[in-house]
């Protein structure tokens, strides 16, 4: 049986979709496989880095993907799930999918301020956010 191919996408695919895709590739490994890319992509955010390390997940050596790139490769995904906050809706990427196309808000941690661990348990807050609506997502897509 072939695995459920889902795309992630936001804005600059340097924190919210690298998250996503990191624990839907470990916690659905079996039946998922996943892809994130942005709009313009960027640099991977440190933060995000350290938020997944403290959950086992190293996402340290990831590169930025441009959504265009996987378009004009002609890549097909059965769910297309954008992640972008709601002030940022308007400004997250549409890319076809076969089966549904999804939106998920989540804050930019690109945006954050403070000192380091201020801004890591913000991260830490999204991110576990993120990791609620995939295991969520798991369960309703297994359940079809």
């Amino acid at each position: 049986m072939s695995k459920i191919k889902v795309l992630f996408v936001c804005n600059h695919n340097s924190a919210r979709s690298q998250m996503a895709e990191a624990f839907l590739n470990y916690l659905g490994k079996d039946k998922f496989e996943a892809e994130s890319a942005g709009m313009e992509p960027g640099k991977l955010n440190p933060f995000v880095v350290e938020s997944m390390t403290e959950e086992g997940i190293d996402i340290s050596q990831n590169k930025t993907k441009d959504v265009f790139d996987f378009f004009k490769q002609g890549k097909h995904f059965d769910y297309v799930i954008t992640v972008c906050d709601e002030a940022d809706k308007e400004a997250c990427p549409f890319f076809p999918s076969q089966k549904g196309k999804i939106h998920w808000s989540f804050r930019d941690p690109s945006k954050f301020t403070g000192t380091h661990d201020e801004i890591v348990a913000q991260v830490c807050t999204v991110r576990d956010s993120i990791k609620k609506e995939i295991s969520e997502f798991i369960d309703v897509i297994q359940e079809d």
